[in-house]
């Protein structure tokens, strides 16, 4: 059985940096694409960034390049460095797996003063 697992996620003040693990289980994702998405209150779920096995990114486009997304085949896990952060970047996060198709529980980010 697969199972993604979060962490890192917390609060922070504006401008800080945050960085989320999501580490697999029950599976050698190595051939999948994996990433993230974000889904805040009274808000539809949204990319936040995925990458290929080949190690190739995709961004949504409020990232605007603050954000990197990166992965450890070796270790099962992603990484999602997050940088400048802002209040609008307050959700909770979600750790995807394209095959098989998986989600992880979530981890809260929020960012406030």
């Amino acid at each position: 059985q697969v199972q993604l697992v979060e962490s890192g996620g917390g609060l922070v003040q504006p401008g800080e940096s945050l960085r989320l693990s999501c580490a697999a289980s029950g599976i050698d994702f190595s051939n999948s694409a994996v990433g993230w998405f974000r889904q805040a209150p009274g808000k539809q779920r949204e990319l936040v960034a995925r990458i290929i096995s080949s190690g190739v990114p995709t961004y949504g486009d409020f990232v605007k390049g603050r954000f990197t997304v990166s992965r450890d085949s070796a270790k099962n896990t992603v990484y999602l460095q997050m940088n400048s952060l802002k209040p609008e970047d307050t959700a909770v996060y979600y750790c995807w797996l394209a095959f098989p198709y998986s989600w992880g529980q979530g981890t809260q980010v929020t960012v406030s003063s």
